[in-house]
């Protein structure tokens, strides 16, 4: 087993400065994107409706890089449904915009509700690894 000199990794990473800044960090999370549309649930049961966008695209507001992933979207609906054609032009305005992937779970978990007020809301982003790291992020909601 490797053991790291708690100092020396402590001086190694508090002199390297990533130029990450709050603009970074904040750029486009507030954006208003297309309005997702709703139907009239048809059932008063409680069931789950779970929606997968295998090849999802953004930009890494920083570096420029595209960012890959699977988005899933699962909820249990109340007197709405998500409207699947207006959902997928609405996730397609992620595809040239420059936002962090934890700001893309989140604004999207925050739409989704906006649109159809869910008893229960998750949305799941499962990004491909980029330099050697892992993403994935998990936004819930709960009424």
């Amino acid at each position: 087993m490797v053991k790291f000199n708690k100092d020396v990794t402590n001086q190694m990473t508090k002199d390297i400065d990533f130029g990450y800044t709050t603009t970074h960090a904040r750029k486009n999370a507030d954006t208003v994107l297309p309005t997702i549309q709703c139907w009239e649930n048809q059932y008063k049961r409680d069931y789950t409706v779970r929606i997968e966008l295998p090849e999802f695209t953004s930009v890494c507001p920083k570096t420029g890089l595209p960012d890959f992933g699977t988005i899933v979207i699962e909820y249990i609906p109340d007197e709405l449904c998500l409207e699947l054609k207006s959902l997928k032009y609405y996730l397609l305005e992620y595809r040239d915009m420059g936002i962090f992937m934890e700001n893309i779970a989140n604004k999207i978990l925050d739409d989704v509700v906006k649109a159809c007020h869910p008893k229960r809301a998750t949305v799941t982003g499962n990004f491909t690894p980029r330099g050697g790291l892992k993403s994935v992020i998990t936004a819930t909601y709960e009424k």
